[in-house]
């Protein structure tokens, strides 16, 4: 079924710094909560294990619980971000949490796949500007998602790279079915000439 989401041109908050490295899917989201199909209400189990204590309160230790957290849309996370099993559930979770982009030094490539599918922004930089990036935790950053680029607040930036697909259905806020879908009128010209052809 395809999936609208909305479009993202721009991403401009501070950043949260969850620095462990090899952070996996199941950290992410535990695969207790992989019961349901839908992509809303996930948000409340996103990083379960780290955010909650044993009793079920707020574990103040977890960064994301924090008050300079609050209202934070960028994870900055430590090398090797969403490694193990392949869960779609992941994004999902983070962007029902509230976070719209991850940035990191490598990102599992099945995750950044699911992520930029389903309107997360997974960003990889170069190791110098990613240890810049948890050594500044709270830096203000807006991404422009057209010119691929990361502000920094001294007006510096940094580069990144993201494929001409991901970056239109990104900016459309369109999935790949919903890409096909936009193309219907072409397709069916293709078709009329095609049996022309015939």
């Amino acid at each position: 079924m395809s999936q609208t989401t909305r479009p993202l041109a721009y991403v401009h908050s501070r950043t949260a710094v969850l620095a462990n490295e090899n952070i996996d899917t199941d950290r992410i989201i535990p695969a207790r909560f992989l019961t349901t199909t839908e992509r809303t209400g996930l948000g409340k189990h996103c990083f379960e294990d780290w955010r909650y204590n044993a009793d079920g309160t707020d574990n103040p230790s977890f960064v994301l619980n924090q008050p300079a957290s609050r209202g934070c849309s960028i994870i900055v996370a430590g090398h090797n971000f969403g490694c193990g099993s392949s869960r779609e559930h992941a994004p999902w979770a983070l962007l029902d949490f509230g976070i719209q982009a991850v940035i990191s030094s490598e990102i599992a490539d099945i995750f950044r796949g699911n992520a930029l599918k389903n309107g997360l922004l997974a960003i990889v930089v170069s190791a110098p500007e990613h240890r810049w990036l948890i050594e500044n935790p709270g830096v203000e950053l807006r991404i422009d998602v057209a010119s691929g680029t990361i502000r920094l607040p001294d007006g510096g930036t940094i580069a990144f790279d993201l494929d001409a697909f991901a970056r239109h259905c990104l900016l459309n806020g369109v999935d790949q079915l919903g890409f096909l879908t936009q193309q219907d009128a072409a397709i069916t010209a293709f078709e009329a000439r095609m049996e022309e052809a015939a």
